[in-house]
C-alpha cells in the first residue's frame, strides 16, 4: 500500500540560524504514528530562500532588477551596491560559507576591513551613545578572538544587501517580519489579497520556483504551511499559490501560532482559495482526522477544529476528540532539513541577545501551556498557553538523546511558555545521572522556587542562560498584572543565576493600563540597578499591546481603560485599541527606555542620570538608590 505524504513547509520568514520547530514536532509525531501509513517530510523555504537570493545567481537577478530604477530615483544604499557589485560578486559565497561554519579561515579577511564591500550597516553600530565602531567592537569582542568579530561584520554585510532589496525590489522584504502588516490584526483579508494579485517581483518569483520544485520533489498528496508569525504570512499564500496554480489535487492545510492566534473568528472565504484547511491549537489530532478525511475513512463533517468552505461560506468543524497527550507527541526530527546550511548571525554584540541568532539550537519543550497562566496581559484562555500538561524527565532526555543522535549537536533551546522549577530540576537531575552532557537555555518566571542552590543544579546540568518577563519593574504595576512577583523577588533569582554563571534576560514591558510617567521612570531606575548589580545582562523593551484574548482585553474595566470598538472582522483578530486617560506619550518614553537599556546592555551609562536618557523633561526616581542592594543582602 502507497504511503499518503505529507510535506510541512517552514515559509519565509522565521529565522535563520535554526530551524522553526514546527515542523519538526509535527513531522516527528506523523512518522511515530497510524503504523507508518504516512510518509511525513519536511523543507525549510525561508532558509531556501535567502540562501537563493544571497548567491552569485541571486545578487546578479537583483542588479538587473536595481538597474532598472533610473538613477536619480535609486537610493545611495542601490547606488553603492550597483557601483561595488563585482566586489559583492567575489565575496558573497565565501561570506555565506562562514555564516553557515564551513569556511572559518575567511575570518581573518573579513576582520581585515578591506574584504568586504561596506554600506550604509558599517556606519557606527550604535545611533545613541557609542560613537566610535571600532572601539566598540573592541570593546564587545575584546580577547574572543577574529570569528566573533567576523560574523558580526558578515551579518552587517547581509543587512546590506537586504536593504538594497527592500529598496530596489520589495519594500516588504525582511528577515523575519516580511511584509506583516499585511496580516497582523488585519480585521479583512482585503491588503492581503490585494499584494497576492501583483505580478511577481523578483523575490515572490523565486520564491515561486523554489515551491515547484520541493513539490516536484516530494510529489505530495498534503502540504501543511506552518505560519508561526504575521511576517510568515505573505509568503505562506504566495506558496500556496503556487502549489495551487501548478498542482490543484494536492491538498492543503494552514496552521501555526498565527492562525491559533488571529484566526479564531475567520470568515473569510476568499482564504480558501489558496488553502483547503485551516487548523487550530495543537496539530496533531486535526491533522489525524484531516488524513483519515483525505484517505475517504472520515466524513468532512467529523473533522477537529478544523475550518473549511462550503457552499461559498467559512465553516469550523470540530468533533470533540481528546488531544494527543503532550507525553506522546513523540520527538521532533530535523530530518530533511539543511542543518548544516542555517546562518550563524551576529546582529547584537550583547552576549545573551545573541543567542536568538548565532547558533544552531535543537528546539524542545519541556511542558505544554503554562503552569502559571494568570498574567492579565497574557493571552491565557489560548490552548497553546491554558491546557498545562507534562511528562517524565526520563522521556524529556530520551527525546535529548535521540535528537543528539539525530543532529549531532549538543545545544537545546528549551521554547515553554514558562518551564516549570519542578520539571527543571527533575530535567538537570536526570541528565546529571545519565551524564548527558549539553548546552540549554529557555524561558522561566522569576519566582522565589528557582533558590541559589537550584540555579547551581541547573548550571551543572549545562543551562548557559534564561529570560524571564520582568515586565514593568513597579510592584504596583506587576500586582495589577498579577505576575506573581516583586522586584525585590525578581532581584534575589536573576542574583542566583548569575550567580552560578548563568546569563539573564529580561523581557521588559512600557505602556502598560495607567502606567505614569513616574511609574516608568522608576521602573527604568530598577533596570539600571540590576544591570549595575550582575542581576541581568539582556533586556528588551516592548510596548504593551492589548489583546482580546487577554484578561485586559476580556476585561478592560478593571484595568482602567476603554477599548475601542473594532471594525467588523473576517480575518485576523487580535491587538486591539484602547483609550488610557493616564497623561503620558509612551512612544516619546519609549525611545528614552530603549536608548538607556542598549548603552546598560554594554556596560556604559550605568552612573548617568536618568533623566538624560529622555528627550522630554522627566521626574526624578523616587527609588532608593540602594534598593536593589538591599535586596541581595536580604537574601537569606
Amino acid at each position: 500500500m502507497t504511503a499518503f505524504r505529507v510535506l510541512s513547509l517552514i515559509p519565509p520568514m522565521t529565522q535563520l540560524n535554526t530551524p522553526y520547530p514546527s515542523t519538526a514536532y509535527i513531522t516527528g509525531f506523523l512518522r511515530s504514528t497510524a503504523g507508518g501509513q504516512i510518509d511525513a517530510v519536511q523543507e525549510d523555504l525561508a532558509l531556501a530562500l535567502v540562501l537563493r537570493l544571497f548567491s552569485r545567481q541571486g545578487l546578479a537577478e537583483i542588479r538587473d532588477a536595481a538597474a532598472k530604477i533610473p538613477p536619480r530615483k535609486q537610493s545611495h544604499q542601490v547606488q553603492h551596491f550597483l557601483l561595488n557589485f563585482d566586489h559583492y560578486d567575489a565575496t558573497i559565497t565565501p561570506t555565506i560559507a562562514f555564516l553557515q561554519g564551513r569556511d572559518s579561515t575567511v575570518s581573518h579577511r573579513i576582520v581585515s576591513r578591506a574584504f568586504l564591500p561596506e554600506g550604509a550597516r558599517f556606519a557606527p553600530i550604535d545611533a545613541y551613545t557609542i560613537d566610535d565602531q571600532e572601539d566598540t567592537m573592541a570593546w564587545a569582542f575584546g580577547a574572543l578572538g577574529t570569528q566573533d568579530r567576523a560574523r558580526h561584520l558578515a551579518t552587517m554585510y547581509l543587512n546590506d544587501l537586504s536593504d538594497v532589496i527592500r529598496e530596489a525590489i520589495d519594500p516588504r522584504f525582511e528577515f523575519v517580519r516580511y511584509a506583516e502588516s499585511l496580516a497582523m490584526s488585519q480585521p479583512t483579508f482585503q491588503p492581503l489579497a490585494a499584494a497576492l494579485a501583483v505580478e511577481h517581483n523578483l523575490v515572490d518569483a523565486t520564491l515561486h520556483d523554489l515551491t515547484l520544485a520541493t513539490i516536484d520533489q516530494h510529489q505530495p498528496n498534503l502540504v501543511l504551511v506552518s505560519v508561526p508569525f504575521p511576517g510568515a504570512v505573505y509568503a505562506a499564500f504566495r506558496i500556496a499559490q503556487s502549489i495551487r496554480a501548478q498542482y490543484p489535487e494536492i491538498k492543503l492545510a494552514l496552521g501555526g501560532g498565527f492562525v491559533n492566534t488571529e484566526l479564531r473568528e475567520l470568515t473569510e472565504p476568499r482564504v480558501f482559495d489558496y488553502f483547503d484547511f485551516v487548523t487550530l491549537d495543537d496539530g496533531e489530532r486535526p491533522l489525524l482526522a484531516l488524513i483519515e478525511h483525505l484517505k475517504g475513512k472520515r466524513s468532512q463533517q467529523r473533522l477537529v477544529r478544523t475550518f473549511v468552505r462550503e457552499e461559498g461560506k467559512v465553516k469550523y468543524i470540530n468533533l470533540m476528540e481528546a488531544d494527543v497527550p503532550f507525553s506522546e507527541v513523540g520527538t521532533p526530527t530535523w530530518d530533511g532539513l539543511p542543518l548544516d546550511r542555517y546562518l550563524s548571525l551576529l546582529d547584537m554584540l550583547n552576549p545573551m541577545h545573541r543567542l536568538w541568532s548565532d547558533g544552531r539550537w535543537n528546539k524542545l519543550t519541556i511542558a505544554h501551556g503554562c503552569y502559571w497562566k494568570k498574567c492579565s496581559f497574557c493571552d491565557v484562555t489560548l490552548d497553546y498557553i491554558s491546557r498545562y500538561e507534562t511528562t517524565t524527565a526520563e522521556m524529556l532526555v530520551d527525546r535529548i538523546e535521540a535528537i543528539i543522535a539525530e543532529t549531532g549537536q549538543t545545544g537545546f533551546h528549551f521554547v515553554d511558555e514558562a518551564a516549570p522549577p519542578k520539571m527543571l530540576r527533575a530535567l538537570a537531575e536526570e541528565l546529571l545521572r545519565r551524564k548527558v552532557s549539553i548546552s540549554w537555555w529557555g524561558n522561566i518566571r522569576f519566582e522565589k522556587s528557582f533558590t541559589p542552590e537550584l540555579c547551581q543544579l541547573l548550571a551543572d546540568s549545562g543551562c548557559i542562560a534564561i529570560s524571564g518577563g520582568l515586565e514593568v519593574a513597579s510592584d504596583r504595576l506587576l500586582k495589577l498584572m498579577k505576575k506573581g512577583v516583586s522586584v525585590d523577588q525578581v532581584a534575589r533569582v536573576t542574583y542566583g543565576f548569575a550567580e552560578a554563571g548563568i546569563l539573564v534576560h529580561a523581557y521588559l514591558m512600557y505602556g502598560f493600563p495607567t502606567q505614569t510617567i513616574q511609574d516608568t521612570v522608576d521602573a527604568l531606575e530598577y533596570v539600571r540597578q540590576l544591570f549595575g548589580a550582575g542581576c541581568i545582562q539582556s533586556g528588551f523593551f516592548h510596548r504593551f499591546a492589548c489583546t482580546v484574548h487577554s484578561p485586559v482585553g476580556q476585561n478592560p474595566e478593571e484595568y482602567g481603560i476603554e477599548l475601542i470598538e473594532l471594525p467588523p472582522v473576517s480575518f485576523a483578530k487580535n491587538d486591539v485599541g484602547f483609550i488610557d486617560n493616564t497623561p503620558i506619550d509612551h512612544d516619546l518614553m519609549g525611545r528614552g527606555l530603549n536608548k538607556a537599556l542598549y548603552n546598560f546592555m554594554h556596560g556604559i551609562g550605568l552612573d548617568e542620570d536618568l533623566r538624560s536618557w529622555f528627550d522630554c523633561k522627566v521626574p526624578r526616581s523616587t527609588v532608593p538608590r540602594q534598593f536593589i542592594e538591599r535586596a541581595l543582602q536580604n537574601r537569606g
